[in-house]
This record gives structure tokens, C-alpha cells and sequence, in this order.
């Protein structure tokens, strides 16, 4: 085996400037090592010791996510790994296994002192070595916070398009069900003899009735009782299928006085097919009205994906009214609520001015914090949700607030560390919490978190101008 020399060294991009006697030295003060095939040479949690230099074979490095391996990378010849000068790191937070027999050097992390002090451009070359690491695994992890967003969103909005696709289906086939009884009831109309001032006068009063849109909310006690009304009413004259039409008619706010108004213009020998027509055609307006609100919904749905997303708009910031992110957030987020057994309480300022922002960020903010908010109180089986925004200066305040259970005092102050979670395996990936307050310094804003059992709150800020 050849002995490594600065020339092996000189193969390392990042050494290839720093002076020969550093390169000597660092040979010198190394440990060379051969790692067999499948040695795990690092796992999370392991301090972190090195720097490690890479001179032949290959190591994987991967995380455990959701009960399965997730390659993050593979590192051959000329990479140098482990712990490096200035680093914040303490730990390990992924797993390295040896794929290919590896021989390395090892830097002993007790002498990393004297390098700095002694060996200025092989300090500077590793601290590059740390900027670039840093930088790319900060990309990995927003990218991975990303991708898992989107599949909870992808959850969401499958339980939330089902829903109204399915009613639309439902409904028109019931719709074309319906259609096809028609000549019967067109078949009883053309025996009917009336004059047209009755004709209009019927027609003015249906459509006078259709035209009331807001329709006051029953409770179960008093549309039974209308129901039970117009029923006796219909059956007193002798009309057909009384009971059913009086549903009919309770939807869309009959009550007896407007039935008295149809009453005075039609012959009371045609009463039963002219109400017969008219319940024929408030159930096809019904059809209609629910399969208009399915529509709608999905319209709604799509909309918010959209605006949620910022797919439209660049990726500078943009002046945008904070409730629309949160409320679309919350449109993707509904099944969670419905799951839940979730109250949401909105208690919005909107006299906010709007906020430049980049409004995408935002909303990652938004989804992390509601997210776990409905995880704290899915322990309950149940909960409140409160929503509050306010002006507090030049600054934006919301609020988000659970009746969970809390977050223990001994880890509160650990939440927003990277890979800190207190989900179980696969449920969560520690980096949730560290890309919000990421996102948020990047607004030039701050995040802050009380908790006491039965009331945990975010504080995000920023400022209105950006």
C-alpha cells in the first residue's frame, strides 16, 4: 500500500492551496485507518470527531425516516467529512457505513485548537469545506421539509376532493333519475285548464320564493314541526304525496302562508298536479344547487393550492394580506380539523395592512405550526384551535394557539433544535419546528413558544415592510 503523501493530499480539492508544511503536518498528526466493508463508522447521536479525509473507498451516509433508509448521499476519494473547525455541531444526526473498504485519515478533535492557531490556510480550507456542507444540507432538509408538507397536504386535499367529486357524481345521476319521471308530470300540467293572469300569478310567487337565497338554518325541532304543518296542510286538500313534498318545501323556506298565496290562484281542481309540478321543480333546482356547491368547492379547492403554492408570483417577496395564506393553509389542512373534532376560533384583525413577504415561506410556516397544533390535540380526541393576528408596532403578531397537553418544561427550550421531535418513529423529522424560526429570521421576524397543560402559543412576528 502506498504511503499518503502531500501529493495524496494534493488530490483533495479543498487542500489543493494550502502550503506543503501544513499538508505535512496534518499527515503527521493523523490516524490512518482501513475500515472493513459494512463497518458502521458513524451513527446519530455519535460525537463528532475528525476531521475525517477520505482516501479510498466509499461511505453512505443515511437517515431512518419512517421505518426505512434514506440515502442522502455517497462519499468516495477527496471528501472530508466529521467534525471540522468553528462547527456548532456536538453530535452526529445521520448514520455513515463503510460500502467499499475505506482508508481515511483522522484528525485528532482535541488538537483542532492548535490548527487554528498554528495553521491559518488549512484552518480557512476546512472552514469552506464546513460553509459548503452547511449550505447543501440546509437545501436537502428544506427540500425533505418540503416534500413532506406536500404529502400531508396531498392527504388532505384527497379526503377534501372526494368529497364534493363524489356528490357530484351522485347528484347528477340522481338529476338524470329524476328528469325521466318528468312526462308524467308533463302529462298531468297539459289537462290542467288556467288562464294566464293564474299562470303568471304562480310563476311570479315560485319565483319569488326561489329568489330568496338566504335561507334561515333550522334546528331538527322546528323543521319538523314546519314539515308536520305544510304536510297536514297538503293532505287536507287532498294532495299527492303530502309528506314528501312537505320536505321539499321546508328546504327551501315554505311555510303554510306562502302555500295559502299559490292556493288563491289555482283551481282547486288542479291543486295536486300544479303542486306536483311545483315540487318537481324545486327538487331539480335542489340538484342543481348542490351540484353547483361540489363544483364550487373543488374550484375553491384548487384556488387555494394555488395561491397557497404562490405559483403564480415570483420569488421575491410580495404585498399580500396575511389571512388569505392562513385561511388556505386551513383549507388544506380541513381533514385534519374534521379528523380531529377540531373548534377553530378566528380572531383576526383585518384592518392589517398587507405584508411584503415572500408568501410561500409563510405558508410552510403556517402548515408546520397548524400541523402540530392538530397533533398535540389529537391526544384529546379533541380540542380548540385559536388563530389570532394583530399589529403590534411596524410588526405583524399571530398567534396560534392549542388546548393540548403541553410541551414538558425540561424540552421546551429544545424544540426548535434541528432533529429534535417528540413524535414516534416516522411521524416526524426534527426539522419541522427549525425551518419555521429558519423562515421566520429570514423575514427579519422572531418566534417565540409558552406552554402550560391545556394551553401551548406561537408568537410569530415580522415586520409589515419585510
Amino acid at each position: 500500500m502506498e504511503p499518503i503523501t502531500i501529493n495524496t493530499l494534493r488530490t483533495f480539492e479543498a487542500l489543493a492551496n494550502v502550503p506543503d508544511e501544513q499538508l505535512q503536518w496534518l499527515i503527521d498528526t493523523c490516524e490512518e485507518r482501513i475500515l472493513p466493508e459494512g463497518t458502521l463508522f458513524v451513527k446519530p447521536g455519535d460525537p463528532m470527531v475528525g476531521p475525517h479525509f477520505i482516501i479510498s473507498g466509499e461511505f453512505a451516509a443515511f437517515v431512518s425516516q419512517s421505518n426505512s433508509k434514506r440515502e442522502l448521499g455517497i462519499f468516495g476519494a477527496g471528501v472530508i467529512t466529521g467534525y471540522l473547525p468553528y462547527s456548532r455541531g456536538k453530535t452526529s444526526s445521520v448514520y455513515m457505513k463503510v460500502r467499499n473498504e475505506a482508508r481515511i485519515l483522522t484528525f485528532p478533535t482535541e488538537r483542532i485548537r492548535e490548527m487554528i492557531k498554528d495553521h491559518f490556510e488549512l484552518t480557512q480550507a476546512l472552514v469552506h469545506v464546513m460553509s459548503n456542507r452547511v449550505r447543501e444540507f440546509t437545501a436537502f432538509q428544506q427540500q425533505n421539509e418540503k416534500m413532506m408538507a406536500l404529502g400531508k397536504l396531498s392527504a388532505g386535499l384527497t379526503h377534501e376532493l372526494n368529497n364534493p367529486a363524489s356528490a357530484i357524481v351522485r347528484d347528477s345521476v340522481s338529476l338524470r333519475e329524476h328528469l325521466r319521471l318528468e312526462p308524467q308530470t308533463f302529462k298531468k300540467l297539459t289537462a290542467i285548464k288556467m288562464d294566464s293572469g293564474q299562470v303568471d300569478a304562480v310563476n311570479d310567487a315560485l319565483f319569488r320564493v326561489l329568489a330568496e337565497t338566504d335561507r334561515p338554518r333550522l334546528t331538527l325541532k322546528e323543521k319538523t314541526k314546519r314539515e308536520e304543518e305544510i304536510s297536514d296542510w297538503l293532505d287536507g286538500l287532498g294532495i299527492e304525496d303530502a309528506y314528501d313534498m312537505a320536505e321539499t318545501l321546508v328546504d327551501f323556506n315554505f311555510k303554510v302562508t306562502d302555500l295559502e298565496d299559490f292556493k288563491k290562484n289555482i283551481p282547486d281542481a288542479f291543486l295536486s298536479p300544479v303542486f306536483g309540478w311545483i315540487n318537481t321543480l324545486l327538487v331539480t333546482e335542489k340538484m342543481v344547487e348542490d351540484i353547483q356547491e361540489s363544483a364550487r368547492r373543488i374550484a375553491e379547492l384548487v384556488k387555494s393550492v394555488k395561491t397557497f403554492t404562490h405559483m403564480d408570483r415570483g420569488a421575491d417577496k410580495q404585498y399580500a394580506d396575511i389571512h388569505i395564506g392562513i385561511r388556505n393553509t386551513l383549507t388544506m389542512l380541513g381533514y385534519r380539523k374534521k379528523k380531529g373534532n377540531i373548534t377553530l376560533v378566528e380572531d383576526f384583525d383585518f384592518t392589517l395592512p398587507p405584508v411584503k413577504a415572500l408568501i410561500g415561506e409563510l405558508n410552510q410556516v403556517w402548515t408546520n405550526l397548524l400541523d402540530n397544533a392538530f397533533d398535540a390535540m389529537d391526544q384529546n380526541g379533541k380540542g380548540t384551535l385559536t388563530i389570532k393576528t394583530e399589529k403590534d408596532k411596524e410588526f405583524v403578531r399571530v398567534s396560534i394557539i392549542d388546548d393540548g397537553p403541553g410541551i414538558p418544561e425540561e424540552i421546551r427550550s429544545r424544540v426548535f433544535d434541528p432533529f429534535f421531535t417528540t413524535k414516534e418513529m416516522g411521524k416526524g423529522t426534527g426539522m419541522g419546528l427549525e425551518v419555521v424560526q429558519r423562515i421566520v429570521n429570514q423575514h427579519n421576524g422572531s418566534i417565540k413558544v409558552s406552554s402550560v397543560p391545556g394551553h401551548t402559543e406561537f408568537v410569530v412576528c415580522f415586520p409589515i415592510n419585510g
